[in-house]
């Protein structure tokens, strides 16, 4: 089992002081603007004037105002929310948590910074919610007793939507973040929680090769573009592809531009292209067998050459390797991650990337 280190801790803030996050662009994200053409919205509540305006709206009202029973009007009876820690069932159970989540931090704020969406009022939405939860610690959580540290971290919720009712989410968080500022020890946190999930642990991640080689073979090449004209899901999925599973690095002066931003979890702030590699390298090493595939993707055209995008992924692997997660423990891992870019010129310029460290290590912690 892997010790905790300083080393395994660079990329944590070493303090639990937190700057104040200030609001995203509200204004522009609920701006009839913000599309080329204002979606329909038969079904949903005429008070919503399209998708961004209901998922920024709702979550002021269920978070800040308090109106947690209106849960029952926007979830629905039988919907799940995954996590990397195991699935949430039922709206009831959304409610339990909610009220267990506003009780360790009553003066909780959910600021959003951005809202990426995708499909109409027939066939369902799915929305791409990327926010900070910011509040003081005055009440007990799942880790201990209260701390009366005040946190902040990022969250990425992705919603299907329906009839003005979210029936699937899938829900990231930066817990690894929200641990630390606690003031705990994320490695021994981590290492009791996943004695005390073991079952769920187990159920999870079942150990087995990642697909990521066909047998002897190269990963599954590239999609080809089929009329040459610059596609975004296209250039965003062949440029993560080649990266992660093809691992080309040589690709991201191609595919980056130099001054690239990147915000990742856990923390993890990049600037440029010899940075990312190295992010790129530092999760490579220790899962050489590390695989990434594509479970959705929606982007928004802001101009002619400029996409807002939100990828929802799974990466898995088996740490066989040394680097940031100490010595192997020859685990394997899944983990759900989100990535919102913005291409423009056919480059990325700025990516905000976020998975859950601390089921990661858990993963790598559970019980034989």
């Amino acid at each position: 089992m892997a010790k905790s280190n300083s080393n395994k801790e660079n990329h944590i803030s070493s303090t639990t002081d937190v700057t104040l996050h200030s609001k995203g662009n509200l204004t522009r994200m609920l701006s009839a603007n913000n599309v080329p053409e204002k979606p329909a919205m038969r079904g949903f509540d005429p008070k919503f004037a399209d998708l961004v305006d209901y998922i920024v709206r709702i979550t002021h009202e269920i978070w800040e105002e308090g109106g947690i029973g209106l849960l029952y009007d926007y979830y629905g009876t039988n919907m799940t929310i995954h996590t990397s820690s195991g699935p949430i069932y039922g709206r009831d159970k959304v409610i339990e948590a909610t009220i267990q989540a506003q009780a360790a931090f009553p003066n909780r704020r959910l600021y959003a910074d951005e809202v990426i969406w995708g499909g109409n009022d027939v066939d369902g939405f799915l929305s791409s919610h990327r926010l900070v939860h910011e509040g003081i610690n005055l009440g007990a959580t799942a880790y201990g007793p209260a701390t009366g540290k005040r946190v902040s971290y990022k969250a990425v919720a992705d919603c299907a939507v329906l009839n003005n009712v979210i029936y699937e989410e899938w829900l990231v968080r930066d817990e690894l973040m929200l641990i630390h500022q606690l003031g705990y020890d994320v490695h021994e946190m981590a290492r009791r929680m996943a004695e005390k999930e073991s079952d769920q642990l187990n159920k999870l991640v079942v150990p087995g090769e990642a697909t990521r080689l066909r047998g002897q073979l190269p990963p599954v090449p590239p999609t080809p573009n089929p009329n040459g004209q610059f596609n975004v899901e296209l250039f965003v999925k062949n440029a993560l592809h080649e990266i992660w599973n093809w691992r080309l690095l040589n690709k991201i002066p191609e595919t980056h531009t130099q001054n690239f931003i990147c915000e990742s979890a856990s923390g993890r702030s990049l600037y440029g292209q010899g940075h990312y590699r190295t992010y790129v390298l530092s999760l490579l090493s220790p899962f050489p067998d590390l695989a990434v595939t594509f479970d959705h993707f929606c982007a928004l055209k802001e101009g002619p050459d400029r996409y807002r995008t939100a990828t929802r992924w799974t990466m898995q692997g088996t740490h066989t390797g040394p680097g940031i997660y100490g010595e192997p423990t020859g685990k394997s891992i899944r983990i759900m991650g989100m990535s919102h870019h913005i291409v423009e010129n056919g480059r990325f310029t700025h990516e905000w990337t976020l998975f859950d460290e601390f089921a990661l290590l858990k993963q790598l912690y559970r019980p034989d």
